[in-house]
């Protein structure tokens, strides 16, 4: 399977607006990571922008799982790009 880096943006005042979806996001990040799909996500440390890295049979399955997140449902992640990577090392 291919493996495809995510980057995206979070909304202003992220750490007070995820605050009601923060568990839902966090259990579905651990199911994906259970079924081996993600490999890490996580944010920056100035909680600007958030960085992933998935192995998946296509692009679209990961676009799939960022929008179907609670974190992109309810606009706390505002943009996001998929690429697929190829990991040198």
């Amino acid at each position: 399977m291919a493996k495809y880096i995510m980057w995206g943006s979070y909304c202003e005042n992220v750490l007070e607006k995820r605050a009601p979806y923060r568990q839902a996001h966090l259990d579905g990040l651990a199911k994906q990571k259970a079924e081996g799909v993600l490999i890490t996500l996580g944010p920056t440390k100035d909680t600007t922008q958030v960085f992933g890295i998935y192995e998946a049979e296509n692009e679209g399955t990961v676009r799939q799982l960022v929008e179907n997140d609670p974190y992109w449902k309810n606009g706390i992640w505002t943009e996001y790009t998929v690429k697929e990577w190829i990991q040198a090392f």
